[in-house]
């Protein structure tokens, strides 16, 4: 038979903490005999002698402290969501016909650290079908995923939800001139051509009629001044 070990009893007025926890107050300001007596520890004057005094953490004498001489950009979003990112690469290595979670992408080590939520994006092929489940899907994710045969289902606060997005189709650029065949191209070149130099040619016309014109206007007002001479 086990025998029980021995109650021991204390009472609480025996109660002592353990040697070294606890240390007395450091008493200031006591007299000389006491060895912190006169100043107290804080020497002669200065700003860190007087009640309230001493400076604050980054204070560098006055000078423009560190803070403030580095340059700032942009700003920190408290509410940013961290996603975990796969690519549709990545998912090749599973088996054709597998359910691939979270669990799974972390059994793989495709998804580590802390994060809000998995994203599967697009990049790379997958050329048999899976089951992917995630938190969000990009449209070329989708799409391929569908195009090899799986299916790809979000996961939302409310239950699952098969993924759709639809891929958004480039428009064509536009072009200043129409789709025009070579013959009609050169035909409205050499047009374009023609009128720039009749309208050349007409602007250089009106310049040689003006000329004269305002050459006899200039005489006329001239002819017409009184010489300030001749009237002394």
């Amino acid at each position: 038979m086990d025998k029980k070990p021995a109650e021991v009893s204390a009472p609480l007025s025996n109660l002592k903490p353990p040697a070294g926890s606890r240390k007395d107050v450091k008493r200031v300001g006591r007299g000389m005999g006491s060895g912190r007596g006169r100043t107290s520890g804080r020497g002669h004057k200065g700003h860190k002698a007087r009640a309230g005094g001493g400076v604050g953490p980054g204070f560098e004498g006055g000078q423009m402290p560190l803070i403030r001489r580095v340059p700032k950009r942009g700003f920190f979003n408290p509410f940013r969501k961290r996603w975990a990112e796969v690519n549709v690469r990545d998912l090749a290595r599973f088996p054709q016909g597998t359910d691939v979670g979270p669990d799974e992408l972390k059994k793989a080590g495709l998804i580590k650290g802390r994060w809000d939520g998995i994203k599967i994006l697009g990049l790379g092929e997958l050329k048999h079908p899976l089951t992917v489940r995630a938190n969000a899907f990009s449209a070329g994710a989708i799409q391929k995923i569908n195009a090899a045969g799986g299916k790809a289902i979000e996961l939302r606060a409310t239950g699952e939800v098969p993924a759709e997005k639809t891929v958004k189709s480039t428009p064509p650029p536009k072009s200043s001139s129409p789709n025009l065949d070579p013959e009609a191209k050169a035909k409205a070149k050499a047009e374009a051509k023609a009128k720039a130099k009749a309208k050349a040619k007409a602007e250089t016309e009106a310049e040689t009629e003006a000329k004269p014109k305002a050459e006899a206007k200039a005489k006329a007002k001239a002819k017409d001044k009184p010489n300030p001479k001749s009237e002394k």
